[in-house]
């Protein structure tokens, strides 16, 4: 049995990015805009960040910001296991974010289908400034690999927030969904041995089924984030 979170799935059909307006404050001096989408029928819904998702459910995520940056993307399953996401072959190789333009991730017409024991996926985002790695080298340089699988975590179960229950009987888990990364979990090695990467006190507003992420002071660094994935 494959016990990964993610299974990444390739369609046949590839769809294509459309533009949205502008959701998030003017004001803000850095910030960074993220919609968790789910495949209902033959097309795609943005749905709220914390809903459970089931087994076999097919998602990708919307991602925008207002700043210039690369972005990387890596997934701690329910397992323990991590798995780089973005960028990859299956996922596409150009994460070099020009601000203001929406991104899809998977970038390829991929999706990225939901297994793994039920739990919370943790998916680490980070958006640096300047390309990982060397520099110097005008290709795509990884993230280091990602650590060996530890042994699975501690996962709590998700949980219906009876407040936030939809009408249509959604289950929404007002733990899940972007957040700053939790100090008493440390970071995977390949991500806390980054030069400069560190999280930073973000301001997270959810807007329906988006989420933007702002900073008041410049984004001068890799800055580091948490998508928690609940899933049954």
């Amino acid at each position: 049995m494959d016990r990964r979170a993610f299974l990444l799935t390739i369609p046949a059909a590839a769809w294509a990015q459309t533009a949205r307006s502008d959701a998030a404050d003017a004001g803000s001096a850095h910030r960074v805009e993220i919609t968790l989408e789910r495949m209902a029928g033959s097309g795609w819904r943005a749905v709220p960040p914390g809903l459970v998702l089931d087994h076999d459910d097919r998602v990708r995520f919307r991602f925008r910001s207002n700043f210039d940056g690369y972005l990387y993307v890596m997934n701690r399953g329910t397992s323990g296991s991590y798995t780089l996401l973005f960028p990859r072959d299956e996922t596409g190789r150009e994460n070099n974010i020009s601000a203001g333009r929406e991104v899809v991730i998977p970038a390829t017409g991929a999706y990225f289908r939901v297994s793994g024991p039920p739990g919370h996926d943790v998916v680490y985002w980070v958006m640096s400034p300047v390309i990982m790695g060397e520099a110097a080298r005008p290709q795509y340089v990884p993230l280091p690999p990602p650590p060996e699988s530890p042994p699975p975590p501690a996962n709590l179960l998700p949980r219906c927030d009876d407040a936030m229950l939809r009408a249509r009987g959604e289950c929404i888990d007002s733990s899940a969904g972007p957040r700053q990364p939790d100090a008493s979990e440390p970071l995977p090695d390949n991500l806390a041995g980054l030069p400069g990467v560190r999280s930073r006190e973000l301001v997270i507003m959810r807007r329906q089924n988006q989420t933007v992420l702002s900073s008041p002071s410049p984004m001068d660094g890799p800055v580091i984030y948490e998508f928690r994935l609940a899933h049954r």
